[in-house]
């Protein structure tokens, strides 16, 4: 198994492209042939991505009362929760957070709503006006996160200074229906062709430990290679109470691991980042992102659960030896 997984990597590092067959077999690799794929995930993202690590942060820009209902959210007003709700904040707090994320060494600054969708008017406006004003006192790149949106919001959006657009389709389309039933799986590809076709740069991935399979997993990176995203955040689930999934386990370190494996092996040229659920689901192993293909991660806190300081993160970095920088937009 070691030396086909070397082989493998080489093939992919050649332009070859991983079939769905050959991806169905990587989470089941143990013992020696874990480290073997870690190793062979490694190699092809040194190769296409070198050894920069990209920071982003974000901020929750308007909470709760989601009509969505998201077997996972906290902010789903189909969930009793301890989530945070209120309206979108003013815009002097958008561009404060910009900042303090700058400060912080992110590269990347995502602008996260609660809801379906923004509202055209005031609440995109104020929003393209902190962005205007983020690309004016910062060197940080603006992103948004506001739900499904149609072309003239895109275009808007990019006028306004908007790097990327971020869009996760959180999980297979087999699997959808069992997460989510208040829109349908192809309004969020759709959503993510919007973006592109708007000269945005898209960030969309997914959340792993909702029940689906490893297949299902597969499938999933699958759809997201065919879209030809730009980049992929990866998140783990981290219980809420309150909400349809809060009695699930957390997936272990090493699933993690090999998760982010798979999605490097299948997606070898794009950004791959750990984002929320890595404190929870991989603990004394968060280090290992990058050692299994990741090239970033999210510092600073998450929408409705508290990350851990930026200083540790720093420091995991210093330790491991990467520089940070060098695969951003």
């Amino acid at each position: 198994m070691n030396r086909s997984l070397e082989t493998l990597a080489g093939r992919i590092i050649a332009g070859e492209q991983l079939t769905a067959e050959e991806s169905i077999a990587l989470p089941a690799s143990s013992g020696t042939d874990a480290f073997a794929l870690f190793l062979a995930a490694s190699r092809v993202k040194e190769h296409f991505l070198g050894n920069g690590v990209d920071l982003c942060s974000i901020i929750n820009a308007k909470s709760g009362r989601c009509p969505e209902n998201c077997a996972f959210c906290a902010q789903s007003a189909h969930h009793t929760t301890n989530a945070p709700i209120y309206p979108l904040v003013d815009e002097d707090k958008i561009v404060a957070c910009a900042k303090e994320a700058e400060a912080a060494g992110s590269h990347c600054y995502g602008i996260i709503t609660s809801g379906t969708t923004i509202r055209k008017g005031e609440e995109l406006d104020r929003i393209c006006r902190a962005v205007r004003r983020i690309r004016e006192t910062t060197s940080i790149a603006p992103s948004c996160s506001l739900g499904i949106i149609d072309h003239e919001t895109a275009v808007t959006l990019r006028e306004a200074g908007v790097e990327t657009y971020h869009h996760n389709l959180e999980t297979s389309r087999s699997f959808f229906p069992h997460i989510c039933t208040t829109h349908d799986y192809e309004e969020d590809v759709e959503t993510v062709r919007v973006a592109k076709r708007a000269g945005l740069s898209v960030c969309c991935g997914g959340i792993f430990g909702l029940g689906e399979t490893a297949a299902q997993r597969v499938e999933l990176a699958m759809t997201l290679r065919e879209l030809d995203v730009d980049s992929v955040p990866l998140n783990f689930l981290n219980p809420i109470e309150g909400t349809r999934l809060a009695g699930s386990k957390l997936i272990s370190p090493l699933e993690c691991l090999k998760t982010i494996a798979l999605f490097r092996l299948i997606l070898p040229t794009k950004k791959i980042a750990v984002c929320g659920g890595r404190e929870q689901n991989l603990r004394d192993l968060q280090s290992w992102i990058f050692f299994a293909g990741a090239s970033g991660t999210m510092i600073g806190n998450y929408l409705t659960t508290t990350g851990r300081p930026a200083e540790q993160d720093w420091q995991m970095l210093r330790d491991l030896e990467l520089t940070v920088g060098g695969c951003c937009e």
